[in-house]
């Protein structure tokens, strides 16, 4: 779960990311000032701490500027000394190894983690995990529904999910809690 202030990568992000062994950690958005900093889009604040090593246009560089706000953070990396430097990085993909990733509360899952699980209510297989969305007071899981019905919303509380098992990559949920 976590704080992420943006979507879930979609399944294929996902797969391409177990892949290579990275997270993905956001998008280079527009620059910030003259020094060669950054607004990350679809951030991950968590990875975007400072003194990170952060892959971007196939080069490994440190944060050496983290501000702005959970929701708009803003980055310098090493290197990237002036704007048009920044400029020249907008909309490439800010990757962070997995082995430097920050070690997850019990509980807690990167979203990758959850995309394509199975969920189900008892018997009942419901469906699979499309993506995990950020709502406005929790983080909810975007369902694709087995019998092709409208997608399902399932909000990360307790009484929602009972049980989240990725080592079998099955997730068992209450339809009746959901109101289903």
């Amino acid at each position: 779960m976590g704080s992420d202030s943006r979507p879930a990568a979609s399944a294929a992000e996902a797969r391409t990311q177990e892949n290579v062994s990275e997270l993905q950690a956001g998008r280079v958005g527009r620059a910030h000032g003259l020094d060669g900093s950054f607004y990350v889009t679809r951030a991950r604040p968590r990875l975007l701490e400072l003194g990170t090593d952060v892959r971007v246009g196939g080069k490994i560089a440190a944060i050496v500027r983290r501000a702005g706000t959970e929701q708009h953070p803003i980055v310098r990396l090493a290197g990237i000394e002036d704007r048009p430097a920044a400029e020249a990085l907008r909309g490439m993909s800010l990757g962070v190894e997995r082995l430097n990733a920050p070690t997850l509360a019990e509980g807690e899952w990167w979203a990758h983690e959850l995309e394509g699980c199975e969920v189900v209510d008892g018997e009942l297989r419901v469906g699979s995990v499309s993506r995990m969305i950020e709502l406005p007071t929790c983080e909810a899981l975007e369902v694709r529904r087995s019998d092709g019905g409208e997608v399902l919303l399932v909000p990360m509380v307790r009484d929602a999910v009972h049980r989240v098992d990725i080592a079998n990559r099955r997730i068992e949920v209450d339809m009746e809690f959901l109101g289903r």
